[in-house]
């Protein structure tokens, strides 16, 4: 199947099968598995960061963060489709009794910071005290412009928030800008970063920051049901997906920006194509049975996920061959 419905879900390269075959691994609860702590180790120097704790999914890894900035009865402020609000199953509220206070994003991916300062609250019994601000990079595939960014971390200062990143495509939004990722990182209390999406481990995430947060952070992952044990063998996939895969992210950019471009050629009435800044393109659509679409492209063994609102994201298990087969099979059932 060629598969443009998320880039989770491509499979580990035979290069990184033989590195998790090869893993040396220990009991990490103990603190004794030589190839986690190894990738503890290089995520938190590639990130800038003095600690960095490994755990099974963005999810955890973005709820660890908010259980170590908030304690009950705080709030974070988040966009309202930031996956730490949207889709992480209320996680915040349910574990911590953490309240979100969603904001609308801006067209750029950013939150007017005039409208964080409004709905920041009152030091007042009556309200829950607002402790952190969550951004996303990417959000909805833009990169967050590095000025923003550096805006974003000054703003936090003189409120005296934390300033947490959920940065499950983070590498796509250093690729696509052309700068190193810790000249977005340093802004940032906390980072969460992802390997199972654009970079192509199997599975994992790591939180990033300060050595006193990761500590807590490593508590609530026990408390969470998260502690693994012989767990090298998926960190070994990690570490070579910060060796390898980082780079090769253009490519997937590459093919993302193609494939807007020639349905944007197709001049379709009922069609509106977003501008490709990563891995990803959105398609609104208007008077089009998109159902039928899908149901037409999985007959050809293309998977999309239907909506009126339509991400095709590509990624390493797609190649030039795929995009233009889904193109030229898009424009037929399109027809």
């Amino acid at each position: 199947m060629i598969d443009f419905r998320s880039d989770t879900v491509t499979k580990p390269t035979n290069d990184m099968r033989a590195k998790m075959l090869s893993a040396q691994v220990g009991d990490d609860v103990y603190g004794e598995d030589p190839t986690v702590n190894e990738l503890e180790k290089v995520t938190a120097k590639c990130m800038g960061k003095e600690s960095a704790i490994f755990v099974s999914s963005g999810t955890q890894s973005n709820l660890l963060a908010l259980l170590v900035h908030c304690e009950r009865g705080d709030e974070y402020i988040v966009g309202q489709q930031g996956h730490t609000y949207k889709y992480e199953g209320g996680g915040a509220a349910v574990f911590g009794s953490i309240q979100p206070q969603p904001l609308d994003y801006e067209g750029n991916g950013t939150l007017d910071l005039n409208a964080v300062a409004e709905a920041i609250k009152p030091d007042d019994p009556h309200f829950a005290r607002t402790k952190l601000l969550c951004l996303e990079n990417t959000q909805a595939g833009q990169p967050l412009p590095l000025d923003y960014l550096s805006e974003a971390r000054s703003f936090c200062n003189r409120h005296n928030l934390s300033l947490h990143l959920d940065g499950a495509r983070l590498f796509n939004a250093s690729v696509a800008l052309r700068v190193d990722v810790q000249v977005i990182t340093q802004h940032f209390d906390t980072v969460s970063v992802c390997l199972s999406k654009g970079l192509g481990a199997p599975v994992g995430s790591l939180l990033c920051g300060p050595v006193d947060l990761i500590k807590k952070a490593r508590r609530w992952r026990k408390v969470l049901g998260g502690g693994m044990r012989q767990a090298g063998i998926i960190a070994a996939a990690g570490i070579h997906a910060l060796d390898c895969h980082v780079s090769r992210l253009e490519a997937d950019h590459a093919r993302a920006r193609l494939i807007c471009e020639k349905l944007r050629s197709l001049n379709h009435p009922g069609m509106q194509i977003s501008d490709a800044q990563t891995n990803m393109v959105f398609i609104s659509f208007h008077d089009v049975d998109v159902h039928a679409i899908a149901s037409r492209l999985k007959e050809k063994d293309i998977l999309i996920t239907p909506g009126k609102r339509v991400r095709l994201v590509t990624h390493l298990d797609l190649n030039d061959q795929d995009v233009e087969y889904f193109v030229s099979e898009f424009t037929k059932a399109l027809d």
